[in-house]
């Protein structure tokens, strides 16, 4: 699965008999992947940062679950393509995991517009988020989503920055009401380098 690829075709998903056969490995592979790509910010925030393998891997499985053909292909590639790195940024799901549902929505309430306070800072630079804007994702309350789809959009500096294991390297949330941060590992880093062209 080429980190180079910046969209998915018809092509390239598999024969659905194809993936139930291969279904248990492909998915153990796609969970090493992601498992340096896992982020979590503070006691409720997780981000995952996507790429070609991961959306191509969300979108056959998709297809298996629902099993909707080509209709759904067609869909699954109009939502998830736009989040794969186009070469200069990096794109992450940013999700709020709170299993209680009353306690969530009182989360959410206090976290309008969070999904504008997301960055990534490294050599002193922060680069924040700009979120996909294929859906409005706050409620006429405030009530922000559990689930936003961010790119985070890099000058050729800001690469060659990331790239430099010398500079630190933090993802946070600035939000008045959820102000966390964390440095990005090695192992982090080196994977989400192979997302810039």
């Amino acid at each position: 699965m080429p980190e180079t690829n910046r969209a998915i075709t018809p092509e390239d998903i598999l024969p659905m008999p194809t993936y139930v056969a291969e279904r248990k490995e492909r998915r153990q592979a796609v969970l090493a992947l992601k498992k340096p790509r896992r982020i979590e910010i503070g006691p409720v925030a997780t981000f995952y940062f996507e790429n070609y393998a991961t959306m191509l891997a969300q979108i056959q499985e998709m297809l298996y679950i629902e099993k909707g053909g080509d209709e759904q292909l067609e869909d699954e590639l109009t939502a998830y393509n736009p989040m794969i790195p186009n070469g200069s940024e990096l794109t992450a799901t940013l999700m709020f995991e709170i299993d209680d549902p009353q306690r969530r929505g009182s989360i959410l309430r206090r976290l309008t517009d969070v999904e504008l306070t997301a960055y990534i800072e490294v050599a002193g630079e922060k680069v924040f988020a700009v979120p996909e804007q294929e859906v409005e994702r706050t409620a006429s309350d405030g009530k922000t989503s559990s689930v936003h789809f961010l790119h985070f959009p890099f000058t050729q500096e800001q690469i060659a920055a990331f790239r430099d294991t010398n500079n630190q390297a933090i993802l946070g949330i600035g939000h008045e009401n959820y102000a966390h941060m964390t440095i990005l590992s090695d192992e982090t880093r080196a994977s989400l380098a192979g997302d810039f062209a």
